[in-house]
């Protein structure tokens, strides 16, 4: 497994992944009905830096451009300022696995490796704005990376089968 710099021509693999988080209406606030350019500017568009997890092929040797095309893509995640002008030391990060590819240990991969570039990007902190309350996986591996719940917004997220639940600010110093 490998995590590299997200590429435009990685979009096809990312889409289907995108559909079926979103289709979850369990963990993200799109609406099903979000178009394929939302999803590209959600993960290409200006000022966002993206990376993908990907199987590595043959074992790991390394990647030639023929590799890549083989590779398959496991998950991926972006960083981006939270905020601008006086904010925009604060990073946010998003990030979505594959339903096949969940439980093996690439959510807190990518936890990892977002934490790492970010304080290569030089931002002094990350928040979440948003991470749902009832997705327990997520709530689970950011506390255990140091992120501290801050806060919780009562019933901010419409849940696809559960209704309203509330939506949690996670932050974590990187300084």
């Amino acid at each position: 497994m490998q995590i590299r710099r997200a590429k435009e021509s990685d979009f096809p693999q990312m889409l289907p992944i995108f559909r079926e988080v979103i289709e979850g209406g369990d963990t993200y606030d799109f609406e099903e009905t979000a178009s394929d350019q939302d999803a590209f500017e959600y993960w290409f568009g200006k000022g966002v830096t993206s990376f993908v997890t990907v199987d590595e092929p043959n074992n790991g040797q390394n990647a030639t451009a023929d590799n890549e095309s083989r590779e398959k893509i496991l998950g991926f995640y972006k960083i981006i300022q939270n905020h601008r002008g006086r904010g925009s030391h604060v990073a946010n990060a998003s990030f979505m696995v594959a339903s096949q590819s969940r439980n093996k240990g690439i959510g807190r991969k990518m936890g990892e490796d977002c934490i790492r570039v970010a304080r290569e990007m030089g931002f002094r902190a990350i928040q979440f704005n948003f991470v749902i309350s009832t997705n327990e996986p997520a709530m689970k591996l950011w506390k255990s990376l140091g992120f501290r719940e801050l806060c919780r917004l009562p019933g901010a997220f419409n849940h696809k089968k559960l209704g309203f639940v509330d939506a949690v600010i996670f932050f974590k110093e990187l300084v």
